[in-house]
């Protein structure tokens, strides 16, 4: 997948601009984009976190 097949596939899986945690990291190794530009690509697109498995994110 380039990077903007990426963006289109997490935009389809964040209807409401957000995304838990888990979901990014299963599109991480779904993409085998790493976990750090999932991130990056999540805060581009301004979609939140939720659902931290550490906590960090509510």
């Amino acid at each position: 997948m380039n990077e903007s097949e990426i963006k289109e596939f997490i935009l389809t899986r964040s209807p409401n601009n957000k995304m838990s945690c888990r979901e990014a990291f299963e599109i991480a190794e779904q993409t085998g984009v790493s976990r750090k530009r999932i991130g990056q690509i999540l805060n581009e697109l301004e979609i939140k976190v939720h659902s931290c498995q550490l906590g960090c994110f509510k």
